[in-house]
C-alpha cells in the first residue's frame, strides 16, 4: 500500500508538541498532518510486531523521570491513546526496540550505560518490573568515552539474538533471545578504539551487517553467521572528521547504503553494496539541512527522509534506483525532529 502512517519523534525543549502523526504517500511523497501527542523528548519510537502499539522513550537525562511510554495507534484516525508507562531506571534512553514476538521491550540508556528490559503483553501494557543490565567501560576519547554509552539495540535476522552498540566502550554486545531474554552470557565484539559504534543495519539478505561509528565517521562491514560478527571492511563516511556520524540505513532492495553525518558538511554519504560479497563502494554525498540525526526509507524504497534536528525540518529525498543518488523532493517543517517511523494504515 502506498498510503502509510508516518510517526515523528522530536525534542521538546523548544516548541515541539512531542509525537507527530502524518499520512504519507510513498508513491508521490505527499503528506498531511493527522495528530499530535504531548510527551517530553520522545527521541526514538518503535512499533509492536503487529504495528498497532507505539513505544516511545522519553529522554530527559534524569533517571527519576526518564521512561518509556506505550500508545494505542488508532488506524482509522491516526490518533495515539496512552496505555502505560514505566521508568527505564537508566538515564537518557535514546533507543527502543520490541522483541521478535512482542514479549519484551528493550531501551538503550545512553548516559545510564545500560539496557532496560520490561515484559509487555499484546495490549501494550508493561507486565513486570524493569530489569537493568549495567555495562562498564571507557574508550580513549576522554571527552566522549568516559563511560559506557549504549546507543542502539537491534535484532538478528534469524530471530536468535539481540545486539547492542556501546559508543563509550567501543563494544558490540550480543545477547541470546528465547522466551525469556537471556543476559547471563553476554558476548562482546570489540571495535577499533576511539571509533564509537553508534547504529547498525542488517542487509536484507541477512548475510552482512553494517555499523556507523560516530567518532571516527566510518562504516564497518561484518559478515554475519550464527551470531558471529566478522569484520571484512572499514570505509570512511565522514570526510570532514567531525565526530558526528549518526544513522545508517539500507535500501529495501539491498543495493545502496546511506549514512548521515553531522557537525560539519552535514549530509548523507552514499554507498553501493556489492551483492556478491557485501563490499561497499563510495558513490556520492548528498548535502542536507543541519544535524541529520535520523534517516528512514519508505518500504517501497522510493524515498529516504532525513530528520534534520537543527534545521527544524524533515527533508524528503527521492531515491534514483539506477544510481542510488538522491533528489530533494520536499521538506516538512517540524521543530527538532529526531526520529521517523512508518507503519501501515491497517
Amino acid at each position: 500500500m502506498s498510503e502509510l502512517y508516518m510517526l515523528v519523534g522530536t525534542y521538546t525543549s523548544q516548541d515541539s508538541e512531542g509525537i507527530y502523526v502524518y499520512k504519507f504517500n510513498s508513491d508521490t511523497g505527499e503528506y498531511s498532518l493527522v495528530s499530535t501527542t504531548k510527551v517530553d523528548n520522545p527521541s526514538y519510537l518503535t512499533f509492536s510486531p503487529n504495528g498497532k502499539i507505539v513505544y516511545a522513550v522519553s529522554e530527559n537525562d534524569d533517571v527519576d523521570v526518564d521512561g518509556v511510554f506505550s500508545y494505542q495507534l488508532d488506524k482509522k484516525n491516526g490518533k495515539l491513546s496512552l496505555l502505560d508507562s514505566v521508568l527505564t531506571e537508566g538515564a537518557a534512553p535514546c533507543y527502543v526496540v520490541s522483541s521478535f514476538d512482542g514479549k519484551w521491550l528493550v531501551t538503550a540508556n545512553y548516559n545510564g550505560g545500560s539496557l532496560s528490559m520490561v515484559k509487555t503483553n499484546d495490549f501494550g501494557m508493561f507486565e513486570n518490573a524493569v530489569h537493568v543490565i549495567q555495562f562498564q567501560g571507557e574508550g580513549p576519547n576522554k571527552s566522549r568515552q568516559q563511560q559506557s554509552h549504549l546507543h542502539c539495540i537491534y535484532p538478528s535476522p534469524d530471530s536468535l539474538y539481540l545486539f547492542a552498540n556501546d559508543l563509550g566502550a567501543d563494544k558490540i554486545y550480543r545477547m541470546d533471545y528465547s522466551d525469556n531474554l537471556d543476559n547471563s552470557s553476554v558476548v562482546e565484539f570489540s571495535v577499533k578504539p576511539g571509533s564509537g559504534p553508534r547504529h547498525s543495519s542488517f542487509h536484507p539478505s541477512g548475510e552482512w551487517v553494517y555499523t556507523i561509528t560516530e567518532l571516527s565517521g566510518e562504516v564497518i562491514a561484518y559478515n554475519y553467521t550464527d551470531g558471529v560478527l566478522e569484520e571484512f571492511q572499514t570505509i570512511l563516511a565522514d570526510k570532514f572528521h567531525a565526530g558526528g556520524s549518526a544513522d545508517i540505513q539500507i535500501s529495501p532492495n539491498g543495493k545502496y547504503l546511506y549514512a548521515s553525518n553531522r557537525l560539519q558538511g552535514d549530509g548523507i554519504a552514499i554507498f553501493s553494496i556489492d551483492q556478491d560479497n557485501g563490499v561497499l563502494s563510495a558513490i556520492g554525498y548528498q548535502q542536507t539541512g543541519q544535524h541529520p540525526r535520523n534517516l528512514a526509507i519508505t518500504p517501497n524504497g522510493k524515498f529516504i527522509l532525513a530528520a534534520c534536528r537543527d534545521e527544524n525540518q524533515i527533508e524528503i529525498y527521492q531515491i534514483d534506483d539506477n544510481t542510488g543518488f538522491l533528489n530533494l523532493h520536499e521538506s516538512i517543517s517540524v521543530n527538532q525532529p529526531v526520529c521517523v517511523k512508518f507503519t501501515s494504515l491497517d
